[in-house]
């Protein structure tokens, strides 16, 4: 939200610096984006951005920021609101009905006769619209803007004359449609909830209004509208027309329920002092059970101290609530406190607490060294010791990231097109409308990111939760997943650069799972996914349950990124991983080892991990450890074979092994090789 230093001031006026300012707007949460010297005669005047977070709708208002203001600043206002109203000249009436009670709880209008919009728009008001990124139109329209930016409230002005016997808000009947402001024409489903007369829809209620009722120059009777829209109509309706508008930013984020009647008396005095005109009595529909009411909220002392560290005077206390205009009583240790309705955002004992501790200011709150008893606990089989997985990940040179569950549906579609995401009613912004089904968009979102400021080798894992739809029901499940790319190891002399490839994001899995549990077998097989390389993927197994999935992301979809290196990326189902929860202590074995090495040629279609197993399968616990260190095709190996040299440790736990039973056991393993994969020693 953009306003002019000197508005601001008009209601709180503490002598602050502009660092000391944004310092000030930083503490209530708003972040001061950049403070500008304002396009006007005034050379003291200035232009202030402020950055407002989704939760503080109460803060898109000029009346809101100086609350904040005076409130962090022991700073009175020099404006509370306008109470007072106009003296009703008309008789003049318009018949309002609310048939969508739930999605239009309140709604208050007015009609004022013989205005003149040919008048020109003072330059007072101008300033104000200009300084906050708004147009001026006319003096009609430019005044139910200046008292949305002023209190807060959204408000609309219709031609009078154009409106046919009445005003209804209700849903949109199947076929009908309106041309709109900005001369859009838009078909209306059955869920729009519009403004209507008696025989067609006159705007899209909290959205936009329509081109056929608009104010013009040739306007002479208007209907004035401040009405309350719930925030979950509003957001629908604006994404999907694919509109937006100051109202609808307002009223998706939470419009004070109180102010309606006060923002339509301010409107019409200024209707009144500048265009002149008649104004009616006003008329007020409102359906309490459908409003929802403010929170009251009992807090201890106990609660406050436990959650902040420190104790809190109760002269403080009441301090920051009366500073607030949160009306509390306390009784002994204990208050009961009645947030205003303008405070959405106040559910909970603990968001009393924050307002608490932002107020008396974090600095005041000193620094302790925590204090706890150590002691180590029982493991039992169930363990999910998740922060030892994620140093592991962090020890092999991955950065951990945190991304939103909510992601661009495109995104989502191209990395997992065979799951259909849950699709969000009310999305933050236009590229988070679907929840995830797994972490890579995530992931690769934050690739992008390091690779536009030139960070070629990129390696981030992730854990969260993921959701997926089946049958109408919502599953959520907790999954790891990591991204490689660029060069394999760090830049340096002592090791030749090469790109990252699968086989290295492969180990990097497989060391992982090692650790989760060692005493079970897992394996890679050759699968396909759809945002995947065919030739480069494959499923991980746990025995033989699916608990993950690895490989490179597939040539199309890097082409859609616009990523010109190979990626590469795994996926884990942590709830179907059991974690070695209890430690297993063997005793080391005083024997030595024997390694006994062979070569064999095997048709190059049979996997490696088969000629392993089958190995562990014929020696059994002698075998300490099995693996491969060459791998051969090429001149004197046959097409369509390879050749591969596998090392076996053997060790007995309570004896020395002797050379004749190595011996029968490496010919049995030979014979066993050949009669099952086909494979010959090489000689």
């Amino acid at each position: 939200m953009k306003c002019s230093e000197s508005w601001l001031r008009e209601w709180v006026n503490p002598v602050l610096t502009h660092d000391e300012l944004s310092n000030t707007l930083t503490m209530a949460g708003l972040e001061v984006e950049e403070i500008t010297p304002a396009d006007t005669s005034d050379k003291n005047d200035y232009i202030i951005d402020i950055s407002i977070t989704p939760n503080r709708g109460d803060c898109l208002s000029i009346r809101g920021i100086a609350r904040e203001i005076a409130a962090l600043t022991s700073s009175p206002l020099l404006k509370t609101g306008y109470s007072h109203t106009v003296n009703v000249i008309s008789n003049s009436t318009l018949d309002v009905s609310v048939t969508a009670k739930k999605e239009c709880p309140i709604y208050v209008g007015r009609i004022i006769e013989n205005v003149n919009c040919n008048i020109a728009t003072p330059e007072w008001l101008k300033k104000c619209l200009q300084a906050s990124g708004i147009n001026s139109i006319n003096p009609i329209v430019d005044i139910t803007n200046y008292v949305m930016l002023e209190l807060g409230q959204p408000m609309h002005a219709f031609d009078f004359d154009t409106i046919t016997e009445k005003i209804n808000v209700r849903h949109a009947q199947q076929g009908e449609h309106i041309i709109l402001l900005d001369n859009s024409e838009k078909q209306l489903d059955t869920e729009t909830l519009v403004i209507a007369d008696a025989k067609k829809p006159l705007a899209i209620a909290g959205v936009m209004g329509g081109m056929h009722s608009s104010v013009t120059s040739l306007t002479k009777n208007i209907f004035l509208e401040s009405a309350f829209f719930t925030p979950e109509i509003v957001a629908r309706q604006r994404q999907h027309y694919h509109l937006s508008s100051d109202s609808a930013y307002r009223f998706e984020r939470g419009v004070d329920t109180a102010i309606q009647h006060e923002a339509i008396e301010r409107a019409s005095q200024l209707i009144i002092e500048i265009s002149g005109g008649n104004p009616g009595p006003v008329t007020e529909i409102k359906h309490t059970d459908a409003i929802s009411k403010p929170s009251s909220i009992t807090l201890s002392t106990e609660k406050i101290k436990k959650v902040l560290g420190i104790a809190i005077s109760d002269t403080e206390i009441n301090r920051i609530f009366k500073a607030l205009h949160f009306s509390c009583k306390q009784e002994q240790d204990t208050w009961q406190v009645q947030v205003p309705s303008y405070r959405t955002d106040i559910t909970l004992p603990e968001d009393l607490i924050e307002e608490i501790a932002r107020i008396h200011g974090y600095d005041a709150i000193p620094m302790h060294t925590l204090k706890a008893p150590l002691q180590i606990a029982h493991a039992t089989d169930e363990a999910r010791d998740f922060e030892v997985l994620k140093q592991l990940l962090v020890n092999e040179s991955y950065h951990e990231i945190i991304s939103y569950s909510f992601i661009d549906s495109k995104l989502q579609r191209l990395l997992d097109p065979d799951n259909i995401p849950c699709e969000l009613i009310n999305p933050i912004t236009a590229d988070m409308t679907v929840m995830r089904t797994n972490l890579w968009p995530g992931l690769v979102n934050a690739l992008l990111y390091n690779k536009s400021r030139q960070q070629h080798r990129v390696r981030l894992f992730e854990m969260g939760t993921c959701f997926t739809q089946s049958d109408k029901t919502l599953s959520q499940e907790t999954k790891l997943s990591g991204l490689i790319t660029g060069l394999a190891h760090p830049e340096q002399w002592g090791i030749s650069n090469r790109e990252a490839n699968f086989y290295d994001l492969k180990g990097d899995v497989e060391r992982l799972l090692h650790f989760l549990n060692a005493n079970n077998i897992f394996s890679f097989k050759p699968e396909t996914h759809a945002a995947l390389h065919p030739g480069q993927s494959a499923g991980i197994y746990q025995g033989n349950q699916k608990i993950g999935m690895i490989g490179a992301l597939h040539p199309t979809v890097l082409q859609s990124l616009d990523i010109d290196s190979a990626v590469f990326v795994y996926e884990l189902d942590i709830n179907r991983l059991k974690m070695a929860g209890i430690h297993k202590v063997h005793e080391i074995s005083k024997f030595p080892e024997i390694r006994r090495d062979i070569a064999i040629i095997v048709n190059q279609a049979i996997p490696a991990g088969k000629i392993q197993d089958t190995i562990k399968g014929i020696v059994g616990d002698w075998l300490k450890d099995v693996f491969i260190f060459d791998v051969y095709q090429g001149k004197g190996i046959s097409p369509g074979l390879k050749s591969i040299a596998l090392a076996l440790i053997l060790q007995h736990p309570t004896r020395t092994l002797v050379d004749d039973e190595v011996t029968a056991l490496m010919e049995r393993v030979i014979t066993t090789l050949n009669g099952q994969l086909g494979a010959e020693l090489r000689r």
